[in-house]
């Protein structure tokens, strides 16, 4: 077994619990309230900025150049196309005329939620100072998660017309994206079998980043905010 098979079997329950959560459940029907979903793209937002940090600092520790090259294309797909779909979602009639109140922050102005700081701070300093196998393994639920998800979502979302998210999932079901998921897998499986000395940490921080993804989504549907914020 590989060491992404491995690591995905070990996380079952985790994804077992995402799999049941409140906040995909109703976005794969189509009934998820409009200001969660609004939540999670504001959160979404600023954690694709730190996520593609964390994929820019994963290149340049890079084993060699097809590696250093993917996960430097990544993060540079991660900060346009992913923000611009968005930042265009945010400003869209599909989140409701009330909460497109021009007294709303930008996006830039926003907090992290507890949750969203937590993961970005993760990754980031995963993939400064720990092992490139260590920090390869740290950024890949986010990749596989997705990928998983938006095939599953995707067969509810294409028979139901009119489903407000249906473009939201096709971003993640769409083929291009799978097969980057494909690429970044085999990457992580070949810095295992190049460093398996590095394998037990590398099942820590892909599990620990699985956990992360279910919290991710479990705050956007709860709108999690800090009790007492700055400022």
């Amino acid at each position: 077994m590989s060491f992404t098979d491995d690591a995905w079997a070990g996380t079952a329950p985790l994804r077992t619990a995402i799999e049941e959560l409140a906040f995909l459940t109703e976005l794969g029907e189509g009934t998820l309230a409009p200001a969660a979903f609004r939540h999670y793209l504001e959160q979404d937002a600023l954690y694709l900025a730190g996520y593609a940090r964390a994929l820019a600092l994963l290149a340049a520790r890079a084993p060699d150049p097809d590696a250093a090259a993917f996960w430097a294309n990544s993060a540079s797909v991660t900060r346009t196309v992913e923000t611009a779909l968005h930042a265009d979602l945010l400003g869209s009639e599909l989140l409701g005329p009330a909460l497109l109140s021009p007294s709303r922050p930008p996006v830039a102005e926003l907090l992290h939620s507890p949750t969203c700081l937590g993961y970005v701070s993760y990754l980031v300093a995963t993939a400064a100072t720990a092992s490139y196998a260590v920090a390869a393994a740290a950024v890949l639920p986010c990749y596989w998660v997705y990928a998983d998800t938006g095939v599953r979502l995707a067969a509810t979302a294409r028979s139901t017309p009119g489903h407000p998210y249906a473009r939201w999932v096709a971003t993640y079901d769409d083929p291009g994206f799978q097969e980057s998921t494909r690429r970044a897998r085999q990457l992580v499986d070949d810095a295992a079998t190049a460093t398996p000395s590095e394998v037990p940490a590398m099942h820590r921080a892909f599990a620990l980043a699985t956990r992360y993804e279910l919290e991710f989504w479990r705050s956007a549907h709860t709108q999690e905010t800090w009790a007492h914020p700055l400022g």
